[in-house]
């Protein structure tokens, strides 16, 4: 039938089971580093989205989000702008893109900050001035901005978490 003898037919048959051995080792160690969105993903998608779209509305008076971000409005907003473009759109989109784990930390420990940054932010709006009069409060990209960063917080620690 075969023209090999046994010994032969053995010695192939243990390198092809050393192949298939590291090509399983390969894929358990890539499953180890990586996570799976699954609808989580659709939704971080939406989020991030939803938080570029607050940065082209009002923020801080007649500044736009972009513009608070390019320093003007005040060191709150900005900060709150910068942590958000940040972890918000940079890192979520990498991990989005990568699904690599110790991102998906990075942008739950990421998108918590920059919620209470924004919360500090839309403080800072609503409380007294210098002069002692109320100011103006929070534009309407501003509040969306911080929803999407809570948003993006509960969903990265979901994923983060998900992980076996």
């Amino acid at each position: 039938m075969t023209d090999k003898d046994p010994d032969e037919r053995r010695e192939g048959n243990g390198a092809d089971i050393e192949e298939l051995g590291a090509d399983v080792d390969a894929a358990v160690s890539k499953a180890v580093k990586t996570v799976e969105l699954g609808r989580r993903g659709f939704t971080i998608a939406v989020a991030v989205f939803g938080l570029v779209v607050g940065l082209v509305l009002p923020w801080v008076g007649d500044h736009f989000g972009w513009e608070v971000l390019a320093g003007e409005g005040g060191a709150i907003p900005r900060l709150f702008a910068t942590t958000s473009t940040v972890f918000g759109v940079a890192a979520s989109a990498l991990a989005l893109a990568t699904r690599r784990w110790w991102l998906t930390w990075v942008c739950a420990i990421g998108s918590w900050i920059a919620a209470v940054d924004g919360l500090l932010a839309i403080w800072s709006q609503q409380s007294s001035t210098a002069s002692g009069a109320p100011g103006e409060g929070p534009g309407v990209g501003m509040i969306i901005a911080v929803v999407c960063m809570v948003v993006l917080g509960v969903q990265w620690v979901r994923v983060a978490w998900s992980r076996n």
